[in-house]
């Protein structure tokens, strides 16, 4: 362990409690914070102390990692944080804001004398658990350096891609393009099956084996067959996600067609009261009738 040894975890959801579970399970002082004090209380139990204030998180932390929805939660819960701020801590931003969040963040950095580190990561409940996320992580290589054993902690590998806050927020956009291209993509499949009346198991069957089968696409259609939308990767973020990368297409003079509309099906299935179960729900948004189609409560008949 390098010289960071007191972490502050501000956000406490899927990805934020792995995290502090695991940095204290390593040896970490962690304290954490959350918008709603009840969700972030389990942690107790991990040797996790659990505070009311986001100040009261970071007073005295060598490093600050956040956690958080979007930009704007970001921004909020460290203005409420600075009367606790050290001068020069580390800012481990792991909260996907894209290119277009980033800005605000940095003039943040500055102001506070921060060392900010734009570090989303790739993974989902499981590899946060089992501290096994990419990080990737963009900012000052001293900066990266003291970080480099809270990284290691929270992920098994990180890929360092530059000098400035934005590149891996950047790369986090390619990578979750993927990401909901396959999550939209077994969602839409399994709702034709079901509309033609075709065994989605026998279309399993099919590409098992060959080159149009992967472990993802196993895993986000067993859940539609099981009917347990237990998030690993929560719709509304994806929602979110999506209108992230539509709009940062577009600044780029890039025209996705697809993505949009992923955006448009994830916003109808999160209106049909889907935002806290896993995006692949967005298969409800395929049945305008019924938020179960012509299946049943379990999901696709």
């Amino acid at each position: 362990m390098s010289d960071t040894t007191s972490v502050a975890v501000l956000g406490t959801g899927i990805m934020g409690a792995a995290m502090a579970r695991n940095l204290s399970r390593a040896g970490f002082d962690v304290r954490a914070w959350n918008r709603t004090r009840a969700k972030a209380e389990p942690l107790a139990a991990d040797g996790i102390t659990v505070t009311a204030e986001p100040a009261d998180a970071v007073r005295g932390a060598d490093l600050v990692l956040t956690a958080l929805f979007d930009a704007t939660a970001v921004l909020e819960t460290m203005r409420a944080a600075v009367p606790g701020l050290a001068a020069s801590a580390v800012w481990v931003q792991a909260g996907t804001v894209g290119p277009e969040g980033v800005p605000p963040l940095e003039e943040f950095a500055r102001e506070h004398g921060l060392r900010l580190l734009d570090a989303p990561v790739l993974g989902t409940r499981e590899p946060a658990e089992n501290g096994a996320l990419t990080v990737l992580v963009a900012g000052d290589p001293q900066a990266v350096r003291q970080a480099g054993p809270v990284l290691d902690t929270i992920g098994a590998k990180t890929l360092v891609l530059g000098g400035r806050p934005g590149a891996a927020s950047r790369f986090k956009l390619v990578a979750n393009h993927w990401v909901l291209t396959v999550i939209n993509g077994t969602a839409e499949t399994l709702a034709l099956a079901e509309g033609l009346g075709v065994d989605p198991r026998d279309f399993l069957g099919a590409v098992a084996g060959g080159p149009l089968d992967m472990a993802y696409l196993r895993n986000k259609a067993g859940q539609v067959l099981a009917g347990d939308y237990t998030p690993a990767f929560p719709l509304a973020g994806a929602r979110k996600d999506a209108e992230l990368i539509s709009r940062a297409a577009e600044g780029a003079g890039v025209r996705l067609d697809a993505m949009p509309a992923v955006a448009a099906r994830l916003r109808r299935a999160e209106e049909q009261g889907h935002g806290a179960d896993d995006a692949v729900a967005s298969w409800f948004a395929s049945f305008a009738g019924s938020d179960y189609g012509s299946g049943d409560a379990r999901g696709c008949a």
